[in-house]
């Protein structure tokens, strides 16, 4: 299934970006100087970071909740939303921001922090188990109480409002000649890799999803959205079951390649975050600094590199754990 590829036109993603205002944030940039880059540095690769994390919400999912809710017709009273917890917490800041109310559908196995942020928006959770039920709840929601249904990764509001991360980048930073992003269900890559590949056709793309949950990359090999019977990853947000249609369109049109990174390189990548920026990134949000300081290292030397930091949202306790297994397997 070809997506509508107008829809993610740059002209689109710049008119969404301007709507968006100032209710979504313009995040920084960072270039990475520092005794941990250094390796990188002499080998000629110039790694920049693009801290999404500082985004309202904690992650990049406020930018395609928001502008999908805003996309909603006219007398919309209500939304409900389906996750693992941070598209639950964006559809929650998103209702808030247009005036609606949100119901979401949380796993029960949600990171606490999640769960406490959906509240703060001012969400009603109902908690269920992980597995399709879940989605058949959350479409029971939409049906009995007239709320729309707000995908967490699928369509084109959501690569609209996550093209403006793309289009963000690539004008704070020149000449970039490769964008590493985090996959999970593929909505954040979708759209940022339409946005980058039209303002910087030459630069390289590559997505990188946890060796226990590559869903994309496995869809790439076998030319269609794949399911994949189960998941098992400490990066609970990069792991959807399936890629979908829309989404595996887009980045079969406009990511280079998916590579994989196994859970402890992704804990080693969260050590060297805090430890060297003081950045407490989620498991998720690590992934594409793990595959630059592993896969992706001796192919980006010399490289002007970007790496999406794409979240934060993590119980301290559940952060800690993973920094200690991170440092002992290093001694």
């Amino acid at each position: 299934m070809a997506p509508d590829c107008d829809a993610i036109s740059l002209e689109n993603i710049r008119s969404c970006r301007r709507d968006l205002g100032d209710a979504i944030i313009r995040t920084p940039v960072l270039p990475w100087r520092s005794e941990h880059s250094q390796p990188l540095q002499a080998q000629g690769t110039d790694a920049w970071f693009k801290l999404e994390l500082f985004q309202h919400t904690g992650t990049f999912k406020a930018r395609g909740a928001l502008n999908s809710v805003r996309g909603l017709a006219a007398g919309a009273t209500g939304v409900t939303a389906v996750s693992a917890g941070n598209p639950a917490v964006a559809v929650a800041f998103a209702a808030r921001q247009t005036g609606l109310s949100a119901k979401v559908v949380m796993l029960n196995t949600a990171d606490p922090s999640r769960v406490r942020r959906a509240r703060d928006f001012g969400a009603e959770i109902v908690f269920t188990d992980p597995g399709p039920g879940a989605f058949s709840l959350a479409e029971e929601i939409a049906r009995t109480e007239g709320r729309v249904m707000i995908h967490p990764f699928e369509g084109p509001y959501v690569a609209q409002g996550t093209g403006t991360l793309g289009l963000e980048f690539a004008e704070q930073v020149d000449d970039l000649d490769a964008v590493i992003i985090g996959v999970g269900g593929g909505g954040l890559i979708s759209g940022a890799a339409a946005a980058i590949k039209q303002s910087l056709p030459r630069c390289q793309v590559f997505g990188v999803e946890p060796e226990g949950a590559d869903s994309m990359r496995r869809s790439f090999e076998t030319g269609a959205p794949v399911t994949l019977p189960s998941v098992d990853t400490i990066a609970d947000s990069l792991a959807p079951p399936m890629s979908l249609p829309y989404s595996f369109g887009l980045c079969r049109r406009f990511v280079d390649e998916i590579v994989t990174v196994s859970d402890q390189q992704i804990r080693e990548a969260m050590l060297v975050l805090f430890e060297d920026l003081k950045l407490a990134v989620e498991p998720g949000g690590a992934a594409a600094t793990a595959a630059l300081l592993g896969p992706l290292r001796q192919r980006l030397a010399g490289k002007k590199v970007g790496v999406v930091l794409c979240g934060s949202n993590i119980e301290l306790g559940i952060f800690a754990d993973h920094l200690a297994a991170a440092a002992a397997a290093a001694r």
